[in-house]
């Protein structure tokens, strides 16, 4: 039975293309996307390239969404084989240029923590009984270099000055989600890891990033490819480790 991967936001930018590089290894994949419409644009787009996808349409932060994809995922499949926990977003409240550590309001921080954690760590439960039926499950949760505690507090970081508070700390949290729940799993067949898939062309990143989005899709690609990784409660680019 072919393997079968669901990508979250995968509608565009770098879930779009993890999507399409995971269904060129000839893995099903489930297209999660919160936009019923763009979810189907992105389900033809891939079709018409001869890969075996399907709409998904979830919005994450929706419980009772959640439990009808995991019914259904358990229905059709029986299982499921790999989970990109690819979706997330930085508020408009947070330039990237800016410190927002003094000023950002409860609002930004409850919003951004809701799509970029408490989602996907619901999610991740949820799945959890159908990951387990995988011989060999595999989490990707995509992080950011912004949420490594060690790069924000070295002075001579490149990204010493990028400070979205909320954002950084989002990622920061869902990589020890990563470090916990990888421990909580380590006497199964399901691995977890955090992928920092680099600066990269996509709304978030500007077009002002040095990183194809073909490239920047390679980490989540290849942490949950069963065959391609050891890595397990690593944070990781290009297979590389990253410092927490």
């Amino acid at each position: 039975m072919k393997r079968i991967a669901l990508v979250t936001g995968a509608n565009k930018g770098l879930g779009f293309e993890t999507a399409r590089q995971l269904g060129a290894k000839g893995i099903k994949v489930l297209i999660a996307s919160r936009n019923k419409e763009r979810g189907n644009t992105a389900v033809e787009t891939l079709k018409a390239e001869g890969l075996d996808v399907e709409l998904a349409q979830l919005e994450a932060t929706n419980q009772a969404e959640i439990q009808a994809l995991a019914q259904k995922i358990e229905a059709e499949y029986g299982k499921l084989d790999i989970l990109v926990n690819n979706a997330g977003i930085i508020h408009q409240d947070e330039p990237l240029g800016v410190n927002t550590a003094e000023g950002i309001s409860d609002e930004t921080l409850k919003e951004t923590f809701d799509v970029n954690f408490f989602s996907i760590v619901n999610l991740t439960q949820t799945l959890l009984p159908l990951l387990k039926k995988s011989d060999a499950g595999r989490i990707v949760n995509l992080s950011s270099i912004l949420g490594s505690n060690t790069e924000q507090s070295d002075v001579e970081s490149p990204y010493y000055t990028v400070k979205p508070f909320a954002y950084d700390a989002s990622k920061t949290a869902l990589n020890s989600f990563t470090v916990h729940l990888a421990a909580s799993l380590e006497d199964t067949n399901v691995k977890v890891n955090s992928a920092h898939p680099g600066w990269v062309k996509t709304d978030l990143g500007t077009e002002n990033a040095p990183m194809e989005i073909v490239d920047g899709a390679k980490t989540s690609v290849s942490l949950a490819l069963a065959e391609e990784t050891d890595f397990n409660g690593k944070f990781v680019h290009m297979g590389e480790e990253v410092a927490w």
